[in-house]
């Protein structure tokens, strides 16, 4: 009996570890895929932020305000 209630132990803690690691596994992708999104909005960020500067610099220039 007690040998039943030992593997039945193991088996318990065995699913529990792997259940772990499989959580484990999905907030490293879901952390990635977060850092990912981040480098990619401050990348568009900038280049609106240029794209700006950019049109601004070109009304300057047009209005002559840029001398």
């Amino acid at each position: 009996m007690a040998d039943n209630s030992q593997k039945a132990s193991f088996h318990a803690g065995e699913a529990k570890g792997q259940a772990q690691a499989k959580a484990d596994q999905l907030m490293d992708k879901a952390s990635n895929a977060y850092e990912s999104a981040k480098e990619s909005c401050q990348e568009a960020g900038q280049q609106m932020q240029a794209k700006a500067q950019g049109a601004a610099d070109a009304v300057k220039d047009a209005t002559g305000m840029n001398k």
